[in-house]
């Protein structure tokens, strides 16, 4: 059997499924349950300074986003850190890391970007046995109003500052749990390892406003007829945390610096897809909201299966294995010719292939041969744009079949060159002309 124990950043846990920080984790009783159920760690719901706790609202947090069969897609979040108490949570935090010593707890914690407020909460946090912090300079609403959370995470110069304080006047690991309503997410990223951070978390929650209620004209979700902007999360996010992962992956400058994936992961395919795009572990939220909390039991079970299927024995063997083959476009092998095959023992004949096609694309699929309904490619049409095989309602009735080299295109007339060419020496590249000049 596979083995799922996880050691990020010196930080142990039997598995690498964390909880990220958010209502899931907001007190002791969650938390109690969540380990119970399975879950290898939890980042505690993020800890603001001592003092008149922060005010949430009275009404609806939550706008969101369904497919077609009422499955949750997305989320939208106008919550705050916790609004409990700061002793109240560390004496819970302390009791539940005395509970379950085995089991990650890390402290994610956000604080006004003044020297003096990190170093008062850094001691009390260290003193619950927590076993790391994370930095919430995510946060994309509320809280980045009052100079917090994003509002430090878009100002790379902010994120350095803080990261030298958390690592001068604390002993723990510093997560720095980034946001991805920037530009360029390996500026903050570069950044948080100029300070010295052991590791780095994202996707926090994305800028947005997800509905309009179309009665009384206000954003969802609405307070006393008003609507503001919150945080997206969910499954509808993951494309783009991928991506974000996998920029920071593949960095020269962060290249190496351990990554917690955050941002949709709902199944075992999800968090292997982070894992082997970099990410040391993952971070899970929206799902355990959505599902519960022993949806980890099957992201457990498939990850492990996975990983024995394929011979697998450790998640040192899967981290970051995708890393080497993500590219910049410009470095795609231009000579790749693909055409798409239809299975006509599984085609269904609903024509979605042939609509999108011929509607949308190349003109490439039939609808009607020998005067009978009948859908297949014209390979003297096909560019290959793989199109009708993401319109298939059937999996693998339509595949996409490269053509060997020496082969001929018969859309371009031209025989399949097997060597690799990119953009950077095509000859319609002017900067690939001007260099052989």
């Amino acid at each position: 059997m596979a083995d799922l124990r996880n050691n990020f950043v010196g930080i142990k846990s039997p598995n690498p499924f964390w909880l990220a920080s958010a209502p899931p984790t907001d007190k002791a009783y969650n938390v109690e349950r969540a380990f119970k159920a399975g879950w290898g760690g939890v980042v505690w719901k993020t800890l603001g300074s001592e003092g008149p706790p922060v005010v949430n609202v009275n009404g609806p947090r939550y706008g969101a986003i369904w497919g077609a069969d009422r499955r949750l897609l997305g989320l939208n979040n106008i919550e705050l850190i916790t609004d409990r108490p700061l002793q109240i949570n560390l004496q819970e935090m302390k009791q539940v890391k005395m509970n379950w010593p085995d089991r990650a707890l890390i402290a994610s914690i956000m604080v006004p970007c003044v020297e003096e407020e990190w170093k008062a909460i850094l001691p009390l946090v260290e003193e619950t046995g927590a076993d790391g912090i994370e930095l919430n300079f995510g946060c994309p609403h509320g809280m980045s109003e009052r100079g917090m959370g994003s509002a430090v995470g878009q100002v790379p110069e902010y994120i350095e500052m803080v990261v030298r304080w958390c690592k001068q006047y604390s002993r723990m690991p510093v997560i720095t749990k980034l946001t991805p309503n920037i530009t360029d997410i390996r500026n903050p990223a570069r950044a948080a390892k100029r300070g010295g951070t052991d590791a780095v978390s994202l996707i926090n929650t994305i800028n947005s406003i997800v509905s309009v209620d179309l009665d009384n004209f206000a954003p969802v979700p609405t307070v006393g007829g008003k609507g503001s902007h919150g945080g997206y999360c969910g499954p509808a996010v993951k494309p783009i945390a991928l991506n974000m992962v996998s920029e920071i992956a593949r960095d020269p400058e962060t290249y190496g610096l351990p990554i917690s994936g955050i941002g949709g992961v709902t199944t075992w395919r999800d968090a292997a897809e982070f894992l082997v795009l970099g990410a040391g572990n993952v971070q899970v939220c929206t799902a355990a909201m959505t599902y519960g909390f022993k949806i980890v039991q099957e992201m457990i079970s498939g990850l492990s299966d996975w990983m024995d299927e394929k011979g697998h024995r450790s998640l040192d063997d899967i981290t970051g294995r995708a890393v080497p083959n993500v590219t910049d476009w410009k470095y795609l092998n231009l000579n790749y010719v693909a055409k798409a095959h239809i299975d006509q023992d599984a085609c269904i004949k609903c024509g979605r292939c042939h609509i999108a096609c011929e509607d949308t694309s190349h003109q490439a699929i039939t609808s009607m041969v020998n005067g009978v309904r009948h859908f297949e490619v014209m390979e003297d049409e096909c560019v290959g744009c793989n199109l009708c095989v993401n319109v298939c309602p059937v999996e693998n009735c339509i595949t996409m079949v490269g053509l060997e080299p020496g082969t001929l295109d018969q859309r371009t007339g031209k025989i399949v060159d097997p060597n690799y060419a990119n953009w950077t020496t095509h000859p319609n590249n002017p900067m690939a002309q001007v260099a052989a000049e």
